[in-house]
This record gives C-alpha cells, sequence and structure tokens, in this order.
C-alpha cells in the first residue's frame, strides 16, 4: 500500500473519528452513568457533540504525531 492522496486521508480521518469518539464516548457514558436510560437518553448527543471535536483535533494534533512516529521509526529508503 503506497502512500494515501490527501483526499483518501481526509475521509479516513472521518471514519477513524467517528469509530473512535463513539466507543470512547460510549464507553465513557457505561462508566459513569451504566447502561440504561440514562444511558441511551444522553449518549447520542455526547457522541454528535464529540465527533466534530475529535475530526478537529486530528487535524491539528496528526501533523504531531507523524513528526514523533517518523522521529522515533525512521521510514526506510
Amino acid at each position: 500500500m503506497g502512500k494515501p492522496d490527501p483526499k483518501t486521508l481526509l475521509l479516513a480521518q472521518v471514519f477513524i473519528t467517528f469509530f473512535m469518539s463513539g466507543t470512547m464516548s460510549a464507553f465513557m457514558g457505561i462508566l459513569h452513568m451504566g447502561f440504561g436510560d440514562t444511558f441511551l437518553g444522553v449518549w447520542p448527543r455526547d457522541w454528535a457533540i464529540a465527533w466534530p471535536v475529535a475530526f478537529l483535533l486530528t487535524q491539528i494534533f496528526s501533523r504531531l504525531g507523524f513528526k514523533l512516529a517518523f522521529t522515533i521509526r525512521k521510514p526506510a529508503r
């Protein structure tokens, strides 16, 4: 697999942040409230807030993450 083009990378970030924000908001909600009516009433709203925040933060921090990864593990040439 080669280096993804910018549009594919952006689309991947949309999917990754969708799944991660959903999973993390569900996990934390269940941890704090338990799985029940309260959780089911609150979680969709929390996820709707968490997803765009997660996407924005990946746009900010992805360059730093790649820079650190390539610093630690130099790519083969």
